[in-house]
């Protein structure tokens, strides 16, 4: 199946001179949408996580579904002021902005074995953060996954070291 085909890409969203990647028609094609699971769910299973993170809002689309697919536990990396309990936080840089990414301190621990997801691996700063969050913690990072990636911004360079799986490269 050519999921690429299904993307949108809309101009100077959601600011001038960027391409935002639209992958909501995926989902609302339910066998592209199972396909979209079902392949990032083997590719993350061979790294054998214990955990997986996904961060908001894009990762939320593929991190649950993919979670109960492995059974293992769904942990939300969320923007800050977004979650009730203690956190651990990461400010990092956008390709437009800043943002400050945050995980419940209880939900990760040493020795947690994780994968961390996000939608789009562009120029590799909130997959940067994710690692970091997930080190803060004493974790080990099994792999890092994205359903697209975005080649010609080469994320992959800040991710130096870790194990990093897509669906397809752009």
């Amino acid at each position: 199946m050519d999921l690429q085909k299904l993307i949108k890409e809309i101009p100077d969203f959601p600011k001038k001179g960027i391409v935002f990647m639209d992958i909501t028609p995926i989902m609302a094609n339910p066998s592209a949408y199972a396909y979209a699971i079902e392949k990032m769910a083997d590719m993350i299973s061979a790294h054998k996580p214990d955990k997986l993170l996904a961060t908001e809002s894009r990762g939320f689309f593929f991190g649950p579904p993919i979670a109960l697919k492995l059974g293992i536990p769904f942990i939300p990396i969320r923007k800050k002021g977004k979650l009730p309990r203690e956190t651990i936080d990461v400010s990092y840089q956008l390709e437009y902005g800043t943002d400050t990414i945050c995980v419940h301190s209880q939900d990760i621990s040493a020795g947690d074995r994780l994968a961390l997801l996000d939608d789009i691996l562009a120029t590799g700063g909130t997959a940067e953060a994710m690692c970091k969050l997930a080190k803060s913690a004493g974790a080990d990072i099994a792999c890092c996954a994205f359903f697209m990636e975005l080649g010609f911004l080469h994320g992959r360079k800040r991710l130096n070291g870790i194990n990093i799986e897509s669906v397809f490269v752009y």
